[in-house]
């Protein structure tokens, strides 16, 4: 089977709009963060030093509405209990992100 490379200069490419979503900033640090399971957000905020309240808070639900991050509510009443969790198509990222992990290890030497 021949690949099929997309042309990512256009711009209703769905590979270029997914790369601009995932090229945000925080998107993929977010995603390896919450690759092990769920986390609230101020260990998110432990977890990526530099990032706000306010850009972790934005950053959380443009995934969710791309469909890669889920947010769980505990605890109606203050304080509440919020958790954040991958979605199946968040986990999917995995595999691609662990290639783009070996391809720099391997050629930072």
């Amino acid at each position: 089977m021949a690949l099929v490379i997309p042309d990512v200069l256009t711009e209703s490419c769905a590979t270029r709009q997914a790369l601009e979503r995932l090229a945000a900033k925080w998107r993929i640090l977010l995603v390896y963060a919450l690759l092990d399971g769920p986390h609230r957000p101020a260990d998110l905020r432990r977890r990526l030093p530099g990032i706000t309240q306010k850009v972790l808070t934005e950053t959380l639900r443009g995934m969710i509405e791309d469909g890669l991050v889920l947010r769980h509510v505990y605890k109606e009443t203050a304080p509440q209990h919020v958790e954040y969790e991958l979605t199946e198509l968040g986990k999917s990222l995995q595999q691609p992100l662990a290639a783009i992990c070996e391809w720099a290890v391997a050629s930072a030497t």
